[in-house]
């Protein structure tokens, strides 16, 4: 059971950042080029790059080159998964992991 927080942990850290955020958002209205998601921000292409190839390590974004640029756009199976997760982690439930016989470690590290 611990595998599925485990799985999600990564889309968290790569949420965990205003910039990201806000690309998220952009993201949200469908596929951008990155030269339309850097005009909206104060940074640098690197810097973009950087928020760019975390979001879509997490796999909550996938890109796709055409020409010289880069287009992006959120996976929206991952991204409705997530919404599930995040759901079912913030309502009350049955089968909540505090009825769980399961020990965990809350280990952080």
């Amino acid at each position: 059971m611990a595998d599925i927080y485990t799985r999600y942990t990564i889309f968290f850290k790569a949420l965990a950042d205003t910039n990201r955020l806000m690309i998220v958002d952009m993201l949200s209205c469908g596929e951008l080029c990155a030269c339309k998601i850097l005009e909206k921000f104060n940074i640098t292409q690197p810097t973009l790059s950087h928020h760019m190839k975390i979001l879509c390590d997490s796999g909550l974004v996938t890109g796709r080159k055409e020409g010289k640029w880069t287009y992006y756009s959120l996976d929206g199976k991952v991204v409705e998964d997530f919404k599930a997760f995040l759901g079912n982690i913030t309502n009350s439930k049955a089968d909540c992991i505090c009825n769980c016989e399961e020990v965990y470690s809350w280990d952080n590290s």
